[in-house]
């Protein structure tokens, strides 16, 4: 006789909330930086991967990555071999340049 049939447990999910808190911009994280500190591209850019995240500068990777190859954005300075990051000074100064153009 064949063994009787087997029901596989039932799985119930429970409903989780989940609350999220959004943050205006990181633009008061950047002026709080010391010149010295170094900050990088996901930091300086907006992305749409990540609309809430608010960055100082108003611009895409895409964007910022053709400006430094034109010469019009500062250089990043390579702190690893996957680590590339610009100084918080030199992106300050290229801000005040481009305020008052």
């Amino acid at each position: 006789m064949p063994a009787p049939f087997k029901r596989k447990p039932t799985v119930v999910a429970e409903q989780v909330t989940i609350t999220t808190t959004t943050v205006k911009s990181n633009q008061s994280g950047f002026d709080q930086l010391p010149d010295s500190a170094f900050i990088r591209e996901s930091q300086l850019v907006q992305s749409p991967k990540r609309p809430g995240n608010g960055a100082p500068l108003p611009f895409s990777a895409p964007t910022l990555w053709r400006k430094v190859k034109d010469g019009t954005f500062p250089k990043p300075h390579k702190l690893s071999t996957r680590v590339t990051a610009w100084k918080v000074s030199q992106v300050r100064e290229w801000m005040t340049a481009q305020a008052t153009v």
